[in-house]
């Protein structure tokens, strides 16, 4: 499927902040790969990392799945094991268009419409949430995470990918400044990143690895790490 340009903030005034609604269904692939440095290379290490541990006939959840990128590529990888698929966003328009991706694919993945603070989860041998957290109100972050332990199986596996800062002041400056010129170079131009970064001001709000570590230890977590980062870009692998 061709993806469509992002072209969102190629305005003068922003008149609210970030909304996952239909506009930003219909060319978030475009921003996923355009404004998360090794976006693809992080879902490949994931695939890697589940075909690894998992069981056969494992059951997977995507919380937070958007438009499906990350399902549609793991229906593909492991599909020896015969995995039972389930992605959840609270975007309807996502969820409608991870569900016409799907079906372009050919792939049987099941797509929920619901909030993850309130669906109950059936026993899951892996928990997947790709920059979802850093959308959840920092208060409620270790109710979510405690939950996301609790519906794993005894060494089922969790995924975390997010944006984060650091405790280091100048040398956050300095990653920010690194990161905006990725997007330039991926054809941002300043008032683009400028007015986005003005819309997600108050919507993400990134935590650094060590507070990322310690929301998975507080959880139960036997053990967690990172297993990618880029400059204000890190992913982890916790085990039950």
């Amino acid at each position: 499927m061709k993806e469509k340009k992002d072209n969102i903030f190629k305005i003068e005034k922003i008149e609210s902040d970030f909304q996952f609604n239909k506009e930003v269904a219909n060319i978030f692939d475009d921003m996923l790969n355009r404004s998360i440095p090794f976006y693809r290379q992080v879902i490949e290490a994931i695939g890697e990392i589940l075909e690894k541990a998992l069981p056969q006939n494992p059951v997977i959840y995507d919380l937070g799945c958007s438009t499906g990128n990350t399902l549609i590529y793991l229906a593909s990888v492991l599909k020896d094991k015969k995995p039972e698929l389930i992605g959840i966003d609270n975007s309807k328009d996502m969820v409608e268009k991870a569900k016409e991706k799907a079906k372009a694919y050919n792939k049987e993945i099941e797509f929920i419409v619901s909030d993850i603070e309130s669906i109950e989860f059936k026993q899951a041998d892996a928990i997947i949430m790709n920059y979802t957290l850093q959308f959840i109100r920092p208060l409620k972050r270790p109710e979510i995470i405690k939950k996301n332990y609790k519906s794993l199986k005894e060494k089922g596996i969790f995924i975390l990918s997010e944006k984060v800062i650091l405790e280091h002041p100048e040398l956050n400056r300095d990653f920010l400044e690194i990161y905006y010129n990725f997007k330039k170079k991926q054809g941002y131009s300043e008032l683009e990143i400028a007015k986005k970064r003005e819309a997600l001001e108050n919507v993400l709000i990134p935590f650094t690895i060590k507070e990322n570590i310690g929301l998975l230890k507080n959880a139960g977590f036997s053990y967690s790490t990172t297993f990618f980062q880029w400059i204000n870009f890190a992913s982890f692998v916790a085990v039950k």
